[in-house]
């Protein structure tokens, strides 16, 4: 489809011919270059430790360049900013700057700006979706899952192709059921094979572990999803094929850490510890550059 600035707002657009050539080379990590600085106009956050200024959604960041880039992008953690350092939008920012709204950037108008604001988290959430589903079918061992995985992967996909005004209606807690449930399924069949991965002991999901004493831990295997490991320490811990979907990772210290096929560990979490040269990673992510090397 060729660039059609003209496309109704509520009508899904396919990627404009005009648009970048490699929109599309890497869809699940976010590419500024392709976005109208989303993430530093649509969210709000509050003056703390994370951002020096706090704003309400919908406001730019005063950081925010009239090219949508930010002003302080190499300096953010030494202006305040560590927050900005840790956000990941999976690819969203592009995508509904360039696909759902086929090039159109909010300062056009009000209402594109609206509703550009609300169809952007709820994409962001889509996509984050995206990355655990894609690694979860490259899990030799949740093989036998694959047949209900890919269907779900490509629900998820056209979902995140739907116009704004479906995006903004869409029952997006119940879609995170389904995925949550397969995603837990894969987890299990990718740990079983670790001797004691599936037993009570270690089994940490959801638990409070913030500013916890575990250094030099046995948590190969361990069910650590959605745990509260906020300043723990986990100096030297053996975090092998640990799951570790949606744990906070803020300030956790992992100097020395083994996390070799970690489950569904991302980016931003990472990006919020606290890691040396030391922490042995998935190959998929970077090390952080503020870890030091």
């Amino acid at each position: 489809m060729s660039g059609q600035t003209d496309t109704p707002a509520d009508t899904p657009a396919d990627t404009p011919a005009d648009a970048p050539a490699d929109l599309q080379a890497d869809p699940l990590r976010g590419d500024c270059a392709n976005c109208f600085g989303l993430c530093c106009v649509a969210l709000p956050f509050a003056a703390s430790a994370d951002f020096a200024v706090g704003k309400p959604a919908g406001t730019p960041c005063t950081n925010l360049a009239a090219d949508f880039r930010c002003g302080i992008h190499d300096r953010l953690r030494d202006r305040g900013f560590s927050g900005c350092t840790v956000y990941d939008c999976f690819g969203a920012g592009q995508k509904v700057s360039q696909v759902t709204f086929a090039g159109r950037d909010w300062r056009q108008d009000p209402d594109t700006a609206r509703r550009m604001f609300a169809a952007f988290p709820v994409v962001r959430h889509l996509h984050e979706l995206l990355a655990y589903l894609t690694e979860a079918l490259a899990l030799e061992p949740a093989r036998s899952l694959h047949r209900e995985l890919r269907p779900v992967l490509d629900e998820t996909e056209r979902l995140t192709l739907l116009s704004p005004g479906e995006l903004t209606a869409l029952d997006l807690d119940g879609h995170r059921r389904i995925v949550g449930d397969l995603l837990l399924r894969a987890g299990e069949l990718a740990r079983s094979g670790i001797p004691g991965a599936l037993g009570k002991k270690k089994n940490r999901r959801g638990a409070d572990l913030m500013g916890a004493r575990l250094k030099g831990a046995d948590l190969h295997g361990a069910n650590l999803r959605g745990a509260y490991l906020i300043a723990a320490d986990l100096t030297g811990a053996d975090l092998r094929r640990a799951d570790l979907l949606g744990a906070d990772l803020r300030d956790t210290r992992l100097a020395g850490a083994d996390l070799t096929g970690a489950l569904f560990l991302t980016q931003p979490q990472l990006n919020a510890a606290k890691g040396d040269a030391l922490t042995t990673l998935p190959p998929a992510l970077e090390r952080p550059a503020h870890w030091g090397h």
